[in-house]
């Protein structure tokens, strides 16, 4: 496998991994602290009102803080999702986490098809024996294709 050189992939002896995840820019960590200060301000101002006398300014900010955390729960289930694809000897792995739950599916690298599923910007399908998976979700529709072609030449060279 010395020569081979991957855009999407990294090479570590005989194993080729891609990793293909979500680009997010926050956190669930970060976004769990966004959560608190934006509760501890809404609050503190909620608050500054109520003892003005304006006693309908707090459950509006309580309406305000479930709504943002429902929306900031949402976000943060999927900012973990990615998919995974491992070739190593005989075997390539495929490994698609989406909202905490992880589908597995293990493929004998020579009768491995690689394929667009419906045309050249569409998900790449990997299929062997009765079974597929769709993947490059987290790429760009246009890298697609490029994606597909080194994963074809990664199962030859292998």
């Amino acid at each position: 496998m010395t020569g081979l050189v991957f855009r999407f992939a990294t090479v570590s002896g005989q194993r080729i991994d891609w990793r293909l995840t979500r680009n997010c820019s926050v956190t669930p960590a970060q976004l769990g602290w966004m959560y608190l200060s934006l509760c501890v301000v809404s609050l503190g101002i909620a608050t500054f009102f109520w003892v003005q006398g304006a006693y309908l300014v707090m459950p509006f900010a309580w309406a305000e803080i479930i709504a943002v955390g429902i929306a900031f729960l949402l976000y943060g289930r999927h900012a973990a999702d990615g998919e995974r694809i491992s070739l190593q000897g005989g075997r390539l792995v495929v490994e698609l986490e989406t909202a905490g739950r992880l589908q597995r599916a293990e493929f004998d690298r020579h009768w491995v098809r690689v394929e667009p599923k419906s045309g050249d910007r569409s998900l790449i399908t990997l299929s062997a024996q009765g079974r597929s998976v769709h993947v490059g979700r987290f790429v760009r529709p246009e890298l697609r294709a490029a994606l597909a072609s080194e994963i074809r030449m990664a199962l030859r060279a292998a």
